[in-house]
């Protein structure tokens, strides 16, 4: 089951994009029972072996901009440590309860913003460099990465495209670096704090490196756009269901 899951969430995203957070900490907490602590650890250290292979490749063909990647870190990395912390004083069982609501909100607001960009037209490049501001504005991001494992590659995109006059396929690379740095802190320090499953997440790396390599070889062949937006509408209702969860 758990090989199954990780080949299913590494194929999902290397044909939609979509973060391997937002998707694997809902399915380790609905499907698996897996505490919200240790989902959320698990998530980020999966999402770190998924992304660490596709960054060489990003990196050869020149598409990430070590200048704003710098910027990002400066602001993401504080805001990861300060969410990781935080969501483990609130791994209680008081807390859990407000611990749920929270994870589930982030992952709807996270997969609602997504979904905007299927349908939103195309924006114009920015001209004017607002990198200044990013520092700022990765905090927050960071800090959602860390108490919830989701945000990074949607609203990492979403900031480099309003402040920076980067290409395309220069926010992809460098929004998977930033995503990628966020993991490995997050997950380092969910590690160090016990919240995590070993077990569980080497059998989701075995499936994932299967499932990166066929989701690779199929993208060409699937129509992304009717897969995103449907797998999106189930993360909606995941992230729903997982904030009324008792």
């Amino acid at each position: 089951m758990e090989v199954l899951l990780g080949f299913a969430i590494a194929v999902a995203i290397s044909l939609t994009g979509v973060g391997a957070g937002t998707l694997t900490t809902p399915l380790l907490i609905m499907l698996l029972g897996v505490p919200p602590a240790a989902a959320v650890g698990t998530a980020l250290a999966f999402s770190a072996l998924v992304k660490i292979a596709s960054v060489p490749f990003y990196a050869a063909r020149r598409q990430v901009n070590f200048n704003v990647l710098k910027l990002l870190l400066l602001g993401g990395l504080p805001g990861v440590i300060a969410g990781s912390f935080l969501l483990d004083h609130a791994k209680r069982a008081s807390h859990q309860g407000v611990v749920y609501a929270i994870l589930g909100v982030f992952i709807v607001v996270t997969a609602v913003v997504r979904l905007y960009r299927v349908f939103r037209p195309a924006a114009n490049a920015v001209s004017k460099d607002r990198s200044r501001l990013i520092p700022w504005l990765a905090l927050p991001i960071g800090a959602e990465v860390g108490f919830s494992s989701a945000g990074a590659g949607a609203l990492g995109s979403l900031l480099l495209l309003g402040m920076t006059p980067l290409t395309a396929a220069e926010v992809v690379g460098t929004d998977l670096c930033f995503g990628l740095g966020l993991s490995i802190a997050g997950g380092a320090i969910h590690i160090g704090a016990g919240n995590y499953d070993l077990a569980l997440l080497i059998k989701m790396s075995i499936g994932g490196i299967f499932g990166a390599i066929t989701g690779s070889a199929l993208a060409t062949r699937v129509n992304q756009r009717a897969l995103r937006i449907g797998l999106l509408l189930v993360l909606i209702l995941l992230g729903c269901r997982l904030a009324l969860h008792p």
